[in-house]
C-alpha cells in the first residue's frame, strides 16, 4: 500500500513540476434539480440547482474542486396517481465539499467523471411506504457527476450530478450547464 501511495505521490509531484502555469478558474454551474427517495422511482420533486467550484488543476487530467451549491426541490405529484397524497420527495439544501475530477481532455471536447465527500445543511422530506423521515440538519453526502467539458479552452460543461444523502434515504441530482471563469495564473 506505501508503494502505491508512493507511486501516486510521485507522479502528482513530477507532472505539476512540468507545468509552466496553473490556471486559478471558478466554475459556475446551474440547471434542474430533482430529489428522489431511495426505495421510490415513480416520483420525484422537482426545483433548481446551483453551484459554484474554486477549481485547483493537478495537470490536464485531474483537477481538485472545492464546491458550494444551493438545491430546492419540491413535490410536483405523482407520476403514477397511485400513492397520490402518501408520497413525498422535498430538498431545500445547502450544499459544500470537495470532490476530484477525472477527464481525457481531447481538443474540442473533454469527458470527466466526478466523485468527492460533502455536507448538505438543510431539510428533507422522504414519505414512501417504507419511509418516512422529515430531518432538518447537517448530512453527509456523497457527490457523483459524469459530464462533458466543450470549447477550444473547455470552458463550458454540461453534466448530470448527483448527491446521495444516506441520512435522509434520497438522492437530489440535476441536469447542469457550466461556465469556468479564469480569475488568475500562478
Amino acid at each position: 500500500m506505501k508503494k502505491v501511495l508512493f507511486t501516486i505521490l510521485t507522479i502528482f509531484a513530477v507532472t505539476r513540476a512540468q507545468a509552466q502555469y496553473w490556471e486559478e478558474v471558478i466554475d459556475v454551474s446551474v440547471g434542474y434539480g430533482i430529489s428522489v427517495p431511495y426505495d421510490e422511482v415513480g416520483y420525484f420533486g422537482a426545483g433548481v440547482y446551483a453551484q459554484g467550484e474554486y477549481l485547483f488543476g493537478v495537470n490536464e487530467w485531474i483537477d481538485l474542486r472545492a464546491y458550494a451549491g444551493y438545491t430546492l426541490a419540491e413535490m410536483k405529484g405523482d407520476l403514477s396517481g397511485s400513492n397520490a397524497g402518501r408520497t413525498k420527495s422535498t430538498a431545500s439544501a445547502v450544499l459544500f465539499g470537495g470532490k476530484a475530477r477525472v477527464r481525457y481532455p481531447f481538443e474540442w471536447v473533454a469527458p470527466f467523471a466526478e466523485l468527492g465527500l460533502g455536507g448538505s445543511l438543510g431539510s428533507f422530506q422522504t414519505v414512501t411506504p417504507n419511509i418516512n423521515n422529515d430531518k432538518k440538519g447537517l448530512f453527509a453526502h456523497i457527490p457523483f457527476s459524469l459530464g462533458v467539458e466543450l470549447g477550444p479552452r473547455h470552458n463550458m460543461s454540461v453534466k448530470l450530478t448527483s448527491y446521495f444523502h444516506t441520512g435522509v434515504k434520497q438522492f437530489t441530482a440535476a441536469a447542469a450547464i457550466g461556465i469556468r471563469i479564469p480569475i488568475g495564473y500562478y
